[in-house]
């Protein structure tokens, strides 16, 4: 009989699983780490930061453990996904956290860094779930696509990112149907704005942070990490379709054909004078250090 305690907090749910998150260094990926070992779950860090995840993994203790990989290298998540497997005897739950950001206009950005940002986010969220899909498949497990409020309101500065978002969640509607009748679950995740270091960074830069901070009422609000975790863990234990941090973004996705023309519309007076501010600080500064943001950038730009 199912323990009434474990069936009231969700801990069943997660109990014994186990559960690969890329991006788990900081953030978003090492706060789910640790809430879901603390329900019981065996968690694998998967990331470029290898001293950041090896930490976190110390945090939560021996239930946890560490592979450095690069979500854009097949081989790197191939050798990663094979030692989670012989680590753990396989893989229930994978959420695809990793994550860049760029700052920059479309005309002026870093082709480079523009560029990587579509590889991890969009491309790196295919080939993590290639390669560990087959082991979900075993388990008849969950799949969870970190995607954004971005995928939604397609601001200015952020093309890019928005384009990466939107592929997420379209790529995950896709998938969704094509393993529903293995047994396999895939949500997709769409959080706003929420305090992690990738935000934060951006909000420092001397151009768009400030394009940003004009963003009216909710669509510019940050919100605690605590808020994400929360929202996140209890979608997880449901396994769910669909997670919005918080539930006002669900709320977006019914109108958002009407978003881009009200968006187009509230940049017309701040766009020409944030277009100008850009090219100077890349004068001064250099088109790459002027659009990279996070440690996590830093770390996929090197």
């Amino acid at each position: 009989m199912a323990n009434p305690l474990a069936l009231l907090t969700g801990k069943g749910k997660v109990n014994g699983k186990v559960v690969l998150i890329t991006g788990a260094a900081r953030g978003i990926g090492a706060g789910l780490a640790e809430r879901l070992a603390a329900r019981g779950a065996k968690v694998a860090l998967v990331g470029l930061e290898a001293e950041e995840q090896r930490k976190v993994a110390e945090r939560i203790g021996p239930d946890a453990a560490s592979w450095e990989a690069d979500v854009t290298d097949w081989t790197a998540l191939e050798q990663a996904t094979a030692g989670v497997v012989e680590r753990f005897g396989g893989i229930d739950v994978v959420i695809a956290n990793a994550g860049i950001a760029t700052t920059g206009f479309v005309r002026s950005v870093d082709p480079a860094a523009f560029e990587k940002v579509i590889e991890v986010d969009l491309l790196g969220v295919w080939r993590t779930f290639r390669v560990t899909l087959p082991h979900v498949i075993e388990r008849k497990g969950y799949l969870l696509a970190i995607s954004s409020l971005a995928a939604i309101t397609h601001a200015p500065g952020m093309a890019n990112y928005a384009a990466a978002k939107a592929g997420v969640e379209a790529f995950s509607n896709s998938l969704r149907a094509e393993v529903a009748h293995l047994g396999v679950k895939v949500g997709v995740a769409h959080p706003t704005w929420i305090r992690t270091d990738l935000v934060e960074s951006a909000d420092a830069h001397p151009v768009f942070g400030k394009l940003r901070a004009g963003m009216p009422g909710l669509i510019g609000k940050t919100y605690p990490l605590g808020v994400a975790l929360d929202c996140l863990e209890a979608g997880i234990l449901r396994r769910a379709r669909t997670i919005h941090v918080p539930r006002w973004v669900g709320g977006l996705k019914l109108i958002r054909a009407f978003l881009p023309p009200i968006i187009e519309l509230g940049s017309r007076s701040r766009v020409p004078a944030a277009d100008k501010a850009a090219l100077a600080d890349i004068k001064e500064r250099g088109a790459r250090a002027a659009a990279v943001t996070g440690h996590g950038g830093r770390a996929a730009i090197k």
